[in-house]
């Protein structure tokens, strides 16, 4: 399968994902994004086209941690930040990642957290 055709495959699962999905300032969108490595997060006001708050692995201390329990320490750190940027409720959105090993490592900590969704 060549390399254009594997990313067309994965716009168009994230463009399905994404069209059932709206963030709006009470309740803005969590948008995942995941390397090979490293797992990011942000959250997104579409009405104004704005990211209240986004935060990226590399913030963790404990350089130590590897796959879904650095994502669960990823989703505690960025529910923390969240919720001091005033953020209670917002819409998960996985992209073109399945709800599977560190992209639901990452939403069960941002719940725990005290982020609904």
């Amino acid at each position: 399968m060549s390399a254009l055709l594997k990313q067309q495959q994965k716009f168009r699962r994230a463009h399905r994902t994404r069209a059932r999905l709206y963030g709006t300032a009470e309740r803005p969108r969590l948008s995942v994004a995941r390397s090979a490595k490293h797992v990011a997060a942000q959250l997104i006001d579409d009405d104004s086209g704005t990211t209240v708050f986004g935060l990226h692995d590399s913030a963790l201390t404990d350089a130590s941690l590897r796959g879904v329990e650095r994502a669960t320490a990823f989703g505690k750190l960025f529910a923390e930040g969240a919720v001091k940027a005033g953020v209670s409720k917002a819409v998960f959105d996985r992209g073109s990642f399945s709800y599977h090993g560190r992209v639901k490592a990452f939403a069960d900590a941002v719940r725990e957290g005290g982020i609904e969704f």
